[in-house]
């Protein structure tokens, strides 16, 4: 689960537990944690740079668990290209995320090197970069005056870290499996009690996805993601969607054990499209909060290498 924050002044009593389990269950929802993973796959896998076979641009907004005070508010943006030798991308992201006393904001470049078979292309990448983290600890409310815990804020801690990913994929259909961040950085240091889950988890993540024509006018593409994660029960996303005539895309999602929700995306042009989505929250948190929401847009540039004679649903469906 990602985390919030817990109201003032009272519930801060036991600030600092919850907020090393938030912190830790953040980084196991939020490295990363998309309803749109299937259409903002950069985040998930570093091996997907450069699989738009042009130059594409993607931008999110997260907001989860509306209502919560201190839940947390991410926003992404990516890039990512073929060089002028087909077989090598690059592509870079920005994820800046909040809950409660932390931000984060990771800085990350993706490098991948495809092997062409025919109509199917194998990809592996590389992903490194920093994160940047903070705490407002003096901003709280302790229970006890003068806790050492809270005297002194954490100021833009870097932490490096790196990963890996490949990536099998065709015209109709994908499989991935990514590594995204190996190190596991310790996230508060100084005067603490001591907790065993005050380090970035270690993620890997297995994606696949297919791409169905219902008719001439419908495609079905349901889609997964299974994420493990170092000390954490493993997750779930199971994605249903829907191509119509080529432009729209409706879809409904199920978290295991945490939301179901509904997608929608429009493609206004080959170029542009929009989507957003809705999660409805499974768990007690939807007694506080009306659930989670996340706007897309998206942008391709350039002209792909074999021209653009192809149907987008074909060579720009995942």
């Amino acid at each position: 689960m990602q985390p919030n924050r817990i109201p003032r002044p009272m519930k801060y009593a036991l600030i600092m537990p919850a907020l090393l389990w938030l912190t830790v269950h953040a980084r196991a929802q939020q490295d990363p944690m998309f309803t749109n993973y299937m259409f903002n796959t950069l985040a998930v896998n570093p091996a997907y740079a450069g699989s738009a076979d042009l130059i594409a641009v993607n931008v999110l907004h997260r907001s989860q668990w509306v209502n919560f005070e201190g839940a947390p508010v991410t926003q992404t943006l990516s890039v990512h290209s073929p060089l002028k030798r087909e077989n090598i991308s690059i592509g870079g992201s920005v994820i800046n995320d909040s809950y409660g006393p932390v931000r984060q904001t990771g800085i990350y470049l993706d490098a991948s090197y495809r092997i062409i078979f025919d109509n199917y292309k194998l990809a592996f990448g590389l992903k490194g970069g920093v994160n940047l983290f903070s705490a407002d600890l003096v901003g709280l409310s302790p229970l006890v005056d003068g806790d050492l815990a809270f005297v002194q804020n954490v100021e833009s801690k870097a932490l490096p870290n790196f990963g890996f990913g490949a990536l099998y994929y065709g015209p109709r259909w994908y499989v991935g499996f990514s590594a995204p961040r190996l190190l596991q950085n310790q996230l508060i240091q100084g005067e603490l009690p001591k907790f065993a889950d005050n380090v970035e988890r270690q993620h890997a993540f297995l994606i696949a996805g297919t791409l169905i024509d219902v008719s001439n006018y419908v495609k079905f593409k349901p889609s997964i993601l299974l994420k493990a994660v170092n000390g954490a029960p493993p997750g779930m996303d199971v994605t249903a969607n829907f191509l119509l005539y080529d432009k729209l895309w409706l879809g409904a999602m199920y978290r295991l054990e945490d939301a179901a929700g509904l997608l929608v995306q429009y493609e206004i042009n080959n170029r542009i499209k929009i989507g957003y989505s809705y999660d409805y929250i499974l768990t007690d948190i939807s007694r506080y909060s009306s659930g989670s929401h996340e706007v897309m847009l998206g942008f391709d540039f350039g002209v792909r290498h074999q021209g653009d004679r192809s149907p987008r649903h074909i060579t720009r469906w995942f």
